[in-house]
């Protein structure tokens, strides 16, 4: 039997709005991630996507509603371990190089602090950003920034990461070149992988398509 790696059931998420209001991004969502699955998760900007993916990743808590992780753990064991998280915007820390930020993870996992050396160095490379791997990320365009931030989500292999808009400041031509690097460094491994995106081509080589839309979510296998 395949893995379970994330279930919600029944989430709800609102956040306060004016002074007595609720404002409800999630509405009784229900889903299940699997070791191997490869979702593609697109709705219009604002249904809940990014809200989702944090509490997907233990990032947020839901309102109501209950989210397990049977085959990672508890909630305090998810990063960066066993969940890689990309974010919309790159959040590279400013004081470290390329290659120290892509070996972060492995220092947080108190693995060997060289992993920012020469395996950071083989990453960035695999993923044509070896030249980027001294540079600091004021020295990086957003899109060079947000491939970086891939890269690090992937360092540790975690068997499940998830992407929030990970092409939406490169072109196509990158974009599909990210994606056949990600999927080629994935190939032949438990992991999954969850992108949000507005980008029908990326979401075409997932296998599976979640829509969501005004908080509530579709998930047909």
């Amino acid at each position: 039997m395949t893995e379970i790696l994330a279930v919600c059931r029944h989430i709800d998420r609102d956040f306060p709005s004016g002074s007595d209001g609720r404002f409800v991004v999630l509405n009784d969502v229900g889903c299940e991630i699997r070791a191997r699955d490869r979702i593609a998760l697109s709705g219009p900007s604002g249904s809940g996507k990014t809200t989702l993916l944090h509490i997907l990743g233990g990032l947020d808590r839901p309102t109501n509603g209950k989210i397990e992780w049977p085959s990672l753990g508890s909630i305090e064991q998810l990063r960066p371990r066993r969940i890689g998280f990309v974010f919309q915007s790159p959040s590279l820390f400013p004081a470290l190089t390329a290659a120290q930020n892509v070996g972060l993870p492995a220092v947080l996992a108190g693995e060997d602090p060289s992993f920012d050396g020469k395996e950071a160095h083989t990453l960035l490379t695999r993923f044509g950003l070896g030249e980027l791997a001294d540079k600091l990320p004021e020295e990086l365009s957003g899109g060079q920034a947000q491939r970086v931030a891939m890269v690090r989500a992937l360092a540790l292999r975690p068997p499940l990461i998830l992407a929030d808009e990970p092409t939406g400041q490169l072109d196509a031509t990158t974009a599909q070149r990210l994606m056949d690097t990600v999927l080629q460094h994935i190939e032949g491994t438990p992991a999954a992988l969850v992108i949000a995106t507005h980008d029908r081509a990326v979401a075409a080589r997932m296998s599976t398509h979640w829509t969501i839309e005004h908080g509530r979510l579709a998930t047909p296998r």
